[in-house]
């Protein structure tokens, strides 16, 4: 009986602890989400909802507003998503599907390592090697025939949205590919070569595996990868030419929220310059959790499409 209520009272006691550290999460989450309310007190009662639909950034007549961040900041993350999805997935389905067992192991080791190096070797490499490959290699032969078209209207300066996408793209390809390698390993052989039998070629094989089982887990893949390009800071800022301006030519600079607030936080003077600032954090916060909040419930319903096999 003792040393029942010993094991009871360890049990109680883990129990208690890991309640703790759960709380202790949410606790953090909260009081960061207040603190920067708090601090934004004085920006929001100048300039209110203005702030978030208003271009101008003028710290000496103390007016600002935040769209040209926020545009920056989704653009460029869109333009991510847009190029590491496939490559991600692509290069997931060939590791697993079709590479020689002596090149998986140093193809997904290589891949990987690109989540371990850190964002100001990126921004290096996407200053010296990156932005003068896109400008010579694509933009220019682009805006000579295609110049008339919004998206690549301008003159071509080589530190762009584009760039920043471009460079966002190859940062997150290892979240998304790891996890994607992980979702169709989970795919059960049998089923692969139920469909082989019946006839199927390895492509419709793939694409019923992954409609049926897989696209759950790689839209989590995705709203991963996404999260990193919404935050990263210091490569973005090296590349896209920090120019707070929303303009439509994805060959012209532009700016993020993490961009500015990392190059002008030291330099703010007065009251109101701090606080808009750290609105622009608080925005960037709220849209970060906006996103895996409607992530996790479209992919909660997925789950649930999948499991009764509509």
């Amino acid at each position: 009986m003792a040393r029942k209520t010993g094991g009871n009272i360890k049990d109680l006691l883990f129990e208690r602890t890991t309640g703790a550290f759960a709380f202790l999460v949410l606790f953090l989450a909260v009081l960061l989400f207040a603190v920067l309310l708090r601090e934004s007190i004085p920006a929001l009662r100048k300039f209110g909802t203005a702030f978030f639909v208003t271009g101008t950034w003028d710290p000496v007549l103390e007016k600002f507003g935040a769209l040209p961040f926020i545009y920056g900041t989704l653009v460029s993350s869109f333009l991510a998503i847009l190029i590491a999805v496939p490559l991600s997935v692509g290069a997931a389905i060939f590791i697993n599907e079709f590479a020689p067992p002596w090149m998986k192991t140093p193809v997904s080791f290589l891949a990987e390592l690109l989540a371990a190096i850190p964002s100001v070797i990126y921004g290096l490499w996407g200053i010296f090697v990156l932005v003068p490959v896109l400008r010579d290699v694509f933009m220019k032969p682009v805006t000579k025939y295609l110049g008339w078209l919004p998206l690549f209207k301008g003159p071509v300066y080589g530190p762009s949205m584009l760039a920043a996408g471009a460079l966002l793209s190859i940062m997150i390809v290892p979240f998304i590919l790891s996890v994607s390698r992980e979702v169709l390993a989970t795919v059960p052989q049998r089923q692969k070569e139920a469909v082989l039998s019946l006839g199927g070629t390895r492509w419709e094989m793939l694409r019923i595996v992954i409609g049926q089982h897989c696209l759950p887990g790689i839209f989590g893949a995705t709203i991963l990868g996404l999260g990193r390009a919404l935050g990263e800071t210091m490569a973005v800022t090296m590349v896209i030419g920090n120019r707070p301006e929303a303009l439509l030519s994805l060959f012209q600079p532009g700016y993020s929220m993490a961009a500015v607030i990392a190059n002008e936080f030291t330099e703010a003077v007065g009251d109101v310059y701090l606080s808009s600032l750290v609105l622009i954090g608080l925005i960037l916060f709220a849209m970060t959790f906006a996103v895996n909040l409607a992530a996790k419930w479209i992919l909660t319903k997925m789950v649930a499409r999948a499991s009764r096999g509509i």
